[in-house]
């Protein structure tokens, strides 16, 4: 659905994205993130077609976006993180503008009704703009990127303004749309990306340094993959009970952490995810597991280690997706005496 190639921008002198590669498949919901600065929102501007590209290509469902504009746009929904909004205008009004500027097909009325409701405003449709709160402004703004049903929606900060309640709706809205919708999301609340996102690319100094699961930068990342089990049991014969699991390479103790409960540090062997074993095994002897932690890094910790090391070859050594300096040699080496 989405296919990036060679992306390259350059502002002057300065090279702000720099051979970016990526492709997005129709259905996937792909977080976005990067520093300040490090290029993410140039690129979200050229896949809308707002900026051109000094070298490389961008597609959406096949039309390049440089030669066949119209088509493309036409198949994207963009809410960038100040939404483009007429504030002198009703909610409705402005949708109603939206939809006449889009050229949508759709019958008008059953389709602005759907997609105020989807967005929960229905109930000031008819309020100017400019009276509603931040909040309301940024879901106005979401509205106006579901007009036309396009097939891609890319979001910038969609979150932002929203109280905690509303910040969950909209995850569970993005979540629903992403079933039949290709979302690009951006934002810098870290929780929302992997909350909603099955796969995760981060951009730093204009260039391309991951592109995975949350979940797999994490394991890559951290030298750590135990769990910590608290239990409300008998010390003595829980750990006995937890070093019979199938998949269990070691269980410590840590002691009392609750009163009747114990902290179990529980290692498990290679690539063997023990939780639902873990989780059996307690409920078959009648305890009660209080929580069960893994002790890999977090997508904020991935984050902050790839994009604060010394340079982006480092951040791509560390999630081994280029070999080592020394390791590269010693190979050249072996090859010319052969």
């Amino acid at each position: 659905m989405i296919k990036v190639t060679g992306l390259s921008k350059r502002y002057g002198t300065h090279l702000a994205v720099s051979n970016v590669s990526f492709e997005i498949a129709k259905g996937e919901v792909v977080g976005f993130l990067g520093p300040n600065g490090a290029g993410k929102s140039t690129i979200m501007n050229i896949l809308t077609g707002y900026l051109s590209t000094t070298q490389g290509s961008a597609e959406i469902d096949g039309f390049n976006i440089a030669e066949f504009p119209e088509q493309a746009k036409r198949r994207i929904g963009y809410l960038p993180e100040i939404p483009p909004l007429y504030t002198d205008m009703k909610v409705r009004e402005y949708l109603n503008f939206i939809y006449d500027l889009k050229k949508v097909k759709f019958p008008k009325k059953p389709h602005i009704d759907e997609i105020l409701k989807l967005v929960k405003i229905d109930h000031v449709e008819n309020r100017l703009i400019k009276n509603l709160s931040k909040g309301y402004r940024q879901r106005v703004g979401f509205a106006q990127a579901l007009v036309g049903n396009p097939d891609v929606l890319i979001l910038d900060e969609p979150t932002v303004g929203l109280d905690p309640k509303q910040i969950i709706e909209i995850r569970n809205l993005i979540a629903r749309l992403g079933k039949n919708h290709t979302i690009i999301l951006s934002s810098h609340i870290l929780s929302e990306i992997q909350a909603v996102c099955k796969r995760v690319i981060i951009i730093n100094r204009g260039q391309l340094i991951a592109d995975d699961t949350a979940q797999n930068l994490a394991t890559k990342l951290s030298s750590d993959h135990t769990l910590v089990a608290r239990i409300i049991c008998a010390e003595k014969d829980m750990l006995e009970a937890l070093q019979t699991i199938k998949g269990v390479k070691s269980v410590t103790s840590l002691g009392r952490k609750e009163e009747g409960s114990f902290d179990f540090l529980i290692e498990p062997e290679t690539n063997v995810d023990i939780r639902a074993a873990v989780f059996d095994r307690v409920v078959s002897r009648g305890k009660t597991l209080l929580s069960l932690t893994n002790n890999s890094a977090s997508l904020e910790q991935v984050f902050l280690r790839l994009t604060e090391t010394a340079d982006n070859d480092e951040a791509r050594r560390l999630l081994g997706t280029i070999e080592e300096p020394e390791k590269a040699e010693t190979q050249t080496e072996e090859k010319e005496e052969n």
